[in-house]
């Protein structure tokens, strides 16, 4: 009896002990199901995963921070500039899986204290992150970061982060000189065609431009277009009338008009309206414009427009902060960071061969070996310049700082993100300069 007893008591604990290793491997395996997404997004790595996913399966990640995004625009949708900030920000929000509950928009904010209490508002609904989207918003979006320090806000086109050292506080810019410069190439290679076809002379190949203010941004700008259309033109020259408004269709259209009585024979801008492309259109003036295609406006004048795109940057933001990370408060986007672009060419206008001529500069900026700001390529007063003190750390006194040339040409938005080339070079005519 004894011995029947001890065989049951040995089959028993044979059995408990079967169950309970079934139990373990289940609790010890579980956590490789959760880490099957890990392992099927880095098929690349898989059998390095397999080893982490064992060791370190037990931990759990730290979950996204939840995210609020506001972006305040100077103007709204009818202003090319702002429409391009609002596509850009929308696109990256859906990129970012965020929906109309997770950002707010708001436009028509002047460069006012309207803008510090459109910021104020947008922390007390929630926002992590606000944006703006105007040089002018700057000072108004420092105050709300130096009163609201746990939310960030970025200001595009800006230039006071450079000198401010806050935290929360960040500029942004793109290396739009460039897509400025390759624009102009397509402006140089439709006055060649010009010239070509008996239209104009050699010596008649001159551009007028539409500007809004004699900042350095602008004068960056238009300098780096004619540079391009120099490139393939050598005889331009360029006129260059200023608004003093970044948005004022009927200024920028009698701009326009202006420049084309003066003879110049294809247009480009940098203020905000279809006003100077609706007089291209209305005089048969070729036009290069800017912040996106504007051939809706002008099917027979338009060429090409060059732009930021501005999503890879408030992607970036968005992205860093909801990771709890520090975003870089002079952010500089590139043609590699896909923030410079441009539109499609409208072939109908644009001369043959300018596609492959655009694209052949694109590989060159994106490979180091082209440098707009060259100055091999443009001379003051006659002169060629070697050295330059820009005003990079902007203090108020407008004094150079900084020396911007080095290895034969100038470091524009690498030394801070906001331009800061402000050189007036010899071709390019200033009509009036009343607009600081």
């Amino acid at each position: 009896m004894k011995k029947l007893i001890a065989v049951l008591l040995t089959l028993a604990m044979i059995l408990s002990l079967a169950a309970c290793g079934t139990n373990n491997n289940t609790t010890t395996k579980a956590p490789e199901t959760t880490k099957a997404a890990d392992t099927t997004t880095k098929a690349a790595d898989t059998t390095t995963k397999a080893a982490d996913t064992t060791t370190q399966a037990p931990e759990t990640a730290a979950p996204a921070k939840e995210i609020k995004v506001g972006l305040i625009c100077l103007h709204d949708e009818n202003s090319t500039y702002d429409l391009n900030f609002l596509n850009g920000f929308k696109e990256a929000c859906a990129n970012m899986g965020l929906d109309e509950d997770h950002y707010i928009i708001k436009t028509n904010i002047g460069e006012t204290q309207d803008c510090y209490e459109a910021a104020a508002e947008m922390v007390d609904e929630g926002c992590n992150v606000v944006f703006s989207d105007s040089f002018g918003h700057q000072a108004f979006m420092l105050a709300a970061a130096k009163d609201f320090p746990e939310t960030v806000f970025c200001s595009a086109t800006g230039v006071y982060a450079h000198t401010e050292g806050l935290d929360n506080y960040a500029n942004a810019f793109a290396a739009i000189y460039e897509g400025r410069y390759l624009a102009g190439i397509a402006a140089g290679m439709k006055l060649n065609e010009m010239i070509e076809s008996g239209k104009i002379t050699a010596d008649q190949a001159k551009m007028g431009y539409v500007g809004a203010y004699t900042y350095a941004e602008v004068i960056s700008g238009y300098t780096s277009f004619y540079l391009g259309a120099k490139s393939v033109c050598p005889s331009v020259t360029m006129e260059v009338t200023f608004t003093g408004s970044w948005y004022d269709e009927t200024a920028e259209k009698e701009g326009a008009e202006m420049l084309i009585k003066n003879g110049c024979v294809l247009i480009s801008q940098h203020a905000d309206s279809l006003g100077a492309p609706t007089a291209c259109e209305n005089n048969g003036v070729p036009n290069v414009s800017y912040n996106g295609s504007t051939k809706a406006a002008g099917p027979n004048t338009y060429i090409v427009s060059s732009r930021i795109n501005w999503a890879p940057y408030y992607e970036y933001v968005i992205q860093t902060v909801r990771d709890g990370g520090k975003v870089d408060v002079d952010w500089v986007g590139t043609i590699a960071t896909g923030s410079v672009e441009l539109a499609e060419l409208n072939t109908s206008v644009a001369a043959k061969g300018t596609e492959e001529a655009i694209q052949a500069a694109w590989n060159e900026l994106k490979e180091g070996k082209l440098h707009v700001f060259d100055t091999a390529n443009f001379t003051v007063n006659g002169q060629p310049v070697t050295t330059y003190l820009a005003d990079v750390d902007d203090d108020g006194t407008f004094t150079g700082d900084t020396e911007a040339i080095a290895d034969g040409y100038f470091h524009e938005s690498e030394y801070r993100s906001g331009p800061y080339f402000d050189l007036q070079i010899d071709g390019i005519t200033l009509l009036d300069t009343n607009f600081g």
